[in-house]
């Protein structure tokens, strides 16, 4: 009897002791990374941050205070070229060796990291053992599209994060997995966006297209029902994404050679707040009247463009970017459509250097419309 009370005893310590490691083994895991990681985001950006989780350690059932803690067993399947951490079981570190090639990825992982190697291919199968991955980095190699497996990345249903920016590649990948919540694709060489390369990704929230060659991108983005970010700054674009998700928060366009921007364009987008347009070839001629007189937005950089005149904006705008333009005007009605005490803008700060005007074109009513301005440089 004393040997099956042993038994029984230690059995529910195992139970116990696994319960625990995999409620805080993920987050532990995602702080680590994070950490090690380059910022992707923007300020500010859209997801909150992950709680600090350093206080972490590994402790079973009724140890107590200097018990000799054992370390839980290593297990055999991994890679030799990479580094599978015991204490986070599921993750696969094979970053930054020297790789040529995709090792072998056990089944157990949900995150693998590949990035800064020398791998040029991702040959067809090489995550088909792998189906519970959830995020993939592969970003800083030398990848190219005509090296890439044909349904790769659809196989992996659980993918939520896809890292492949800094390679070589050419084109978009395609089919991506439904599944799918941020798509980093920025520094390569792509040119073109067929009319299908997002299509079903309805989870998609966030996606990274800047520093390649693309000059259209058509309705893409249109269909993205759940897009809060889309950065397509620092390509080739000559107008403005045809149609945009109403779930759309934030969206780059600066270092581009757009010229035009429609009437009411960002009004389909309600949520939208922050729009940046900078380094563009934008021209009073090419836009309406109430281009970006959107209520929702409330930083918008024109900064670097051609305009000679303020474009009109919403009294709800606070930042307002319009620096190195041809701007020889000051017109307060850009501003309010007029001016009393109960009506004003709520802009806060205001760019207006390297333009043509002196701080004597300011109308006299201009302290009354822009009473809650701190910066306006002129």
């Amino acid at each position: 009897m004393h040997w099956a009370s042993v038994l029984i005893l230690v059995g529910f310590c195992g139970i116990s002791l696994s319960q625990y490691d995999d409620q805080y083994e993920d987050i532990f895991w995602l702080q680590q990374y994070l950490r090690s990681q380059s910022s992707y985001s923007y300020s500010p950006y859209y997801e909150d941050e992950i709680p600090p989780y350093s206080s972490y350690s590994f402790e079973p059932a009724g140890s107590y205070v200097g018990e000799p803690v054992p370390e839980p067993p290593v297990s055999r399947e991994c890679p030799q070229e990479c580094e599978c951490p015991p204490h986070l079981s599921f993750a696969l570190y094979c970053d930054t060796r020297n790789l040529k090639y995709l090792p072998f990825v056990p089944a157990r992982m949900k995150y693998a990291y590949f990035q800064n190697n020398q791998i040029v291919a991702i040959q067809d199968g090489a995550f088909d053992n792998a189906t519970n991955l959830e995020w993939l980095a592969l970003h800083g190699n030398q990848i190219t599209s005509e090296k890439v497996g044909k349904k790769i990345f659809a196989k992996l249903k659980n993918l939520e994060r896809l890292y492949l920016d800094h390679n070589n590649l050419t084109k978009m990948p395609h089919p991506l997995p439904q599944s799918l919540r941020e798509l980093h694709l920025a520094y390569n060489q792509i040119s073109k966006i067929p009319s299908n390369a997002l299509e079903g990704l309805d989870n998609l929230t966030a996606l990274y297209l800047s520093h390649n060659h693309i000059q259209e991108i058509g309705s893409n983005l249109k269909w993205l029902n759940s897009l809060i970010l889309a950065d397509l700054s620092y390509n080739q674009l000559t107008k403005v994404p045809g149609g945009l998700p109403s779930s759309l928060e934030q969206l780059y366009l600066e270092h581009n050679h757009i010229n035009t921007v429609p009437d009411d364009y960002f009004k389909v987008s309600p949520k939208l707040l922050y729009v940046r347009m900078s380094h563009n070839i934008l021209t009073n001629e090419g836009l309406s009247s109430n281009a970006f007189n959107t209520s929702s937005i409330l930083e918008l950089d024109l900064s670097y463009n051609q305009l000679q005149k303020i474009p009109r904006v919403s009294t709800s705008l606070e930042n307002f970017y319009l620096q190195g333009n041809k701007i020889n005007e000051f017109t307060i009605k850009s501003f309010c459509s007029f001016v009393d005490i109960m009506n004003f803008s709520k802009l806060q700060v205001l760019r207006l250097d390297g333009n043509e005007l002196r701080r004597n074109h300011m109308p006299s009513d201009a302290p009354l419309c822009l009473r809650w301005a701190n910066v306006i440089d002129i």
